[in-house]
């Protein structure tokens, strides 16, 4: 069997307009370390708990999993769940109290390049959230209550993000470093 790269798009679901990241990864790849190479894509910093659905199937890693019936997600690979076709949708959700859903779909799947290093961005589309924001709906008030120095939470909410936070931001050679140091063994 030949081993396949799969592109991934990742959408922040509820985000208007979307922000996603496209990814190419080894369908070898561990649902854990996907975890991993998704929080250093879209920009979060794995300070919560996560789970992928699949199939009515939950993934996770077992010490953190209070709710029980979920399988390990550091021995699951993609390729054990047969995710190749185009369209084949996984579900990624971070941070159970903020909510953070994330829709994983398969854009295809190709042969791999033995000198390709995996994973890798290829592309993406505005800032990740900052973390404990409160999900979508916070985010979005985050962004309203600082962009207007009339709203009243505009002083707690600036001084709570700090400077230098553009929604519009984007680095994918930014991602693509972080990648190389966590997965590719790069300094």
């Amino acid at each position: 069997m030949d081993a396949k790269a799969i592109q991934l798009k990742i959408t922040l679901a509820g985000s208007k307009p979307p922000i996603w990241r496209r990814l190419r990864v080894s369908e070898s790849m561990s649902l854990a370390d996907l975890h991993t190479a998704i929080q250093i894509t879209m920009g979060w910093h794995d300070e919560h708990l996560y789970e992928f659905e699949f199939k009515g199937r939950r993934f996770t890693a077992l010490e953190w999993d209070e709710v029980g019936g979920g399988q390990p997600s550091d021995t699951t690979t993609l390729r054990s769940l047969h995710v190749r076709r185009p369209k084949t949708k996984l579900r990624y959700i971070y941070d159970y109290g903020d909510g953070w859903i994330h829709d994983v779909v398969v854009e295809g799947a190709e042969p791999t390049d033995p000198k390709e290093e995996l994973p890798v961005c290829s592309g993406g589309k505005l800032a990740c959230p900052p973390e404990d924001c409160g999900g979508i709906g916070g985010y979005y008030h985050l962004l309203e209550a600082v962009s207007n120095p009339a709203h009243p939470d505009h002083a707690d909410l600036s001084e709570w993000l700090g400077p230098g936070f553009d929604p519009t931001a984007f680095d994918r050679d930014a991602v693509n470093v972080a990648l190389g140091r966590a997965f590719w063994s790069v300094a």
